[in-house]
């Protein structure tokens, strides 16, 4: 089963209100067979075709965390996603990748939602958009920068959604160098959720993380998605 440890960051503001990282685990495997999940945002911008064609060559079971705003420019690679039901599992990043943060704290300089009813408009078009071009209904949520306040956390639980954390962040927001992404993501443990981006496809971080990928299933770990692992 899935578990979720919150941990508290102060933000750095003359307001100064606590903004929580929830970080995400679940149930280790075989010891001959360790699984991660491999959670992948799009945010806005493109696609990342050295991560997106690995992750079909080579069938790699990923969560995919789109926005409405990046489905609504990407279409050709939301059909890709739509083709493959049996690797792919679509979630919600939100309406247009606004922090699900009331107040004024901007995470990384980021604008938040500010109220309640911001985070549930940020959230529901989220969901809208993804139930509208994939026919599914998304049962997470990941807000931009996975930062969260306490009340916003709450509002996004009330609406009938989890919030997706993860224990391991290998790009640093799509940030470091391709070496170092490859580094990061070869740090993975069985039962890790492993965070990275897919919408960046001119930085160099993609590539490490492509490389990265094929490292973990030559190591033998096992990929697996969000709802499946808690499915068991």
């Amino acid at each position: 089963m899935l578990s979720v440890v919150l941990s508290a960051l102060m933000a750095s503001s003359a307001s100064a209100s606590s903004l929580f990282e929830p970080q995400l685990h679940f149930s280790p495997g075989k010891p001959s067979q360790p699984r991660v999940a491999l959670t992948l945002d799009a945010c806005s911008g493109d696609i990342d075709h050295r991560i997106l064609d690995v992750l079909v060559k080579e069938e790699i079971h990923a969560t995919i965390f789109v926005t409405a705003r990046w489905l609504a420019k990407n279409a050709e690679a939301a059909d890709i996603l739509k083709r493959h039901p049996e690797l792919f599992e679509i979630e919600d990043h939100g309406r247009n990748h606004v922090p699900a943060v009331t107040g004024s704290v901007a995470p990384y300089g980021i604008k938040p939602a500010g109220t309640l009813q911001a985070v549930s408009d940020e959230v529901l078009g989220g969901a809208e958009a993804i139930a509208q071009f994939f026919g599914t209904a998304p049962t997470w949520f990941r807000g931009a920068t996975a930062l969260y306040t306490d009340d916003a956390i709450q509002e996004i639980v009330a609406l009938g959604f989890r919030v997706a954390g993860f224990s391991l962040n290998a790009d640093m927001g799509a940030s470091v160098d391709a070496k170092t992404a490859e580094r990061r993501l070869g740090a993975a443990k069985d039962g890790d959720v492993i965070i990275a981006h897919i919408n960046q496809p001119k930085r160099p971080a993609g590539a490490g993380i492509a490389q990265g990928i094929m490292d973990l299933k030559k190591q033998g770990f096992v990929f697996v998605r969000l709802n499946d692992v808690d499915a068991k």
